[in-house]
């Protein structure tokens, strides 16, 4: 299958949605929407630009769920309620413009680091009710690995796995820019053939830098050379801050994602 590279900003959130007229023609197949600020898809306005570019275009999309203050691990019950609310929220609304939404894990607060266990059970059950929401929409909702903080859950590989398996409408985005803070893009790669959705983007191994492909630490060369010959999920998400990056970052996928 061949990979088509999308892009994605948070950084541009707040600002003006013509920016999105640069990726395409910079030479991306799509964009992933994140879905807050400007382009938050509950909110009817944003919602109309957002189609809008896509009408104008010949970008596809994929969105990234709203993450902000959420945590779908957390003990506080209307927390829990509301996060899972704002996720299923997302999801119907992304539904009519994608049939890929990446969510992010909880993670361990204070007081959950008391009841642990408890924490990893709540996150499961979320995730069943996310599921359900998603297949009634027709979508995957894929939950990403996170950074190096030791309060995310689903840092490793084997945890997303285990964390996902045997939900229907759950998915996984394999993260590798994340993966790096870890030390375990490696570990990843063996598994990249169970991916439904990927995001890169490069940093030196410590914090997540969201720097262009090449301006970090990931041997490049080896993880597009893996991904272009097991991944099947078609779409690779470029995360960056800027159209400029964006041009940097897509020389380095072409080079190297074949």
């Amino acid at each position: 299958m061949s990979l088509s590279p999308y892009f994605s900003s948070s950084a541009k959130v707040w600002d003006d949605i013509a920016w999105v007229y640069g990726i395409e023609e910079a030479g991306y197949a799509g964009w992933e929407i994140v879905s807050d600020g400007n382009y938050r898809l509950e909110n009817p306005d944003c919602f109309h630009k957002v189609e809008d570019m896509l009408a104008t275009t010949r970008l596809g999309a994929s969105v990234h769920a709203p993450y902000g203050d959420l945590n779908i691990a957390t003990l506080n019950d209307p927390i829990w309620r509301e996060s899972i609310r704002q996720l299923c929220s997302c999801i119907e609304h992304a539904a009519p413009l994608t049939d890929r939404i990446t969510i992010h894990p909880g993670y361990i607060s204070p007081v959950g680091k008391m009841m642990p266990q408890k924490v990893w059970e709540l996150q499961k059950e979320a995730l069943r009710q996310i599921g359900r929401c998603a297949s009634e929409h027709g979508v995957l909702a894929c939950l990403e690995n996170m950074i190096s903080f030791k309060e995310f859950l689903c840092r490793l590989p084997e945890e997303l796995i285990g964390m996902t398996e045997g939900i229907d409408g759950i998915g996984m985005t394999f993260d590798f820019g994340h993966a790096n803070t870890i030390g375990k893009v490696g570990e990843f790669l063996r598994y990249v053939h169970k991916a439904n959705h990927i995001h890169i983007h490069d940093n030196h191994g410590v914090s997540d830098e969201h720097l262009p492909l090449g301006e970090g630490t990931i041997a490049w060369e080896t993880v597009g050379r893996e991904v272009a010959s097991r991944y099947t999920g078609g779409r690779i998400v470029i995360e960056g801050r800027s159209v400029e990056e964006a041009k940097k970052s897509l020389a380095v996928f072409r080079r190297n994602f074949i």
